[in-house]
């Protein structure tokens, strides 16, 4: 039994399990909304608020254990990811391979018992997850891919409430996409020189930091502007807007803080945008209120 908790402790460590608050905020934001607009009431039920966490983390936990698994090649050989539970031993790829197995079918099973749209958009679902850790072999727009990964989980709430895709959702993944994939960006700066020697495909390594840090800003400016119109699509209220503006200033901060200091990345990749993800929800919250 210990070794089992061990197992599950150094998996957990794997995949970082607290990052999970990146996407659930949105997916949240997603099935709040799309309640309103449909029963006219934020509460859609616990039974979709349990089967929506279920389907929000088992897509996570198969997005990174899928990407560990396949790149554990390339970080045995990057000293910031060498200690990683995949490469130095703690989890064997047989455990790794079971839990990819296990959380791909407990997001299949949740996702049949959402609705029927749901249970069949599941299917591309984990394979454009799964696109990510290929994708970063071959071209530089990984980044992108990082961000519709993540920028699903709104699309993915709406569906799970109201059972279509509404266009307000659809601004939200877009939104969503281009602000993961600009803070993936500035992250990316740490292995700017690894990713070179390696031949590996990056914005960073191959356009340079300054293009990069340029790159960044473009895209959140775009996701601050998706997010604006998501909430006028959505006909959301002033406070909606307000928090929107509130997560643009986040995102100027975050930038800032990266600019004068390299070594601050984490702080600026984890907190900060950790906080935006919270802010994002209270404030739509309050305005569907």
């Amino acid at each position: 039994m210990k070794k089992f908790i061990k197992i599950l402790q150094d998996i957990g460590e794997l995949i970082v399990f607290k990052h999970s608050v990146f996407a659930l905020p949105f997916i949240f934001t997603a099935m709040v909304v799309a309640s309103k607009q449909t029963n006219d009431s934020v509460w859609f039920g616990f039974g979709l608020l349990v089967l929506g966490i279920l389907c929000a983390v088992s897509a996570r936990n198969f997005a990174m254990a899928y990407n560990r698994y396949k790149d554990e090649d390339i970080d045995k050989l990057n000293p910031r990811t060498a200690n990683r539970p995949s490469v130095d031993g703690r989890v064997g790829r047989r455990n790794l391979e079971l839990f990819i197995i296990a959380n791909a079918a407990v997001f299949i099973i949740t996702a049949y018992f959402i609705n029927s749209l749901a249970f069949w958009l599941s299917f591309p679902i984990l394979g454009i997850l799964a696109g990510y850790s290929l994708f970063k072999r071959f071209s530089e727009l990984a980044h992108l891919v990082l961000g519709l990964c993540l920028g699903l989980a709104p699309i993915a709430g709406a569906v799970a409430v109201s059972g279509e895709i509404p266009l307000w959702s659809v601004l939200l993944c877009l939104g969503v996409v281009f602000w993961v994939a600009g803070f993936d960006l500035l992250y990316s700066l740490q292995d700017i020189e690894f990713d070179q020697k390696m031949g590996l495909f990056s914005i960073p390594s191959v356009y340079g930091e300054k293009a990069t840090m340029f790159i960044s800003a473009i895209f959140h400016v775009v996701a601050t502007l998706l997010w604006l119109l998501f909430a006028w699509a959505a006909q959301l209220g002033f406070l909606a807007f307000f928090g929107i503006v509130v997560s643009g200033v986040i995102l100027f901060m975050e930038h800032r803080i990266v600019r004068r200091d390299f070594s601050k990345i984490d702080r600026a990749f984890f907190t900060l945008n950790g906080y935006l993800g919270i802010l994002f929800f209270v404030f739509v919250l309050l305005s569907a209120l």
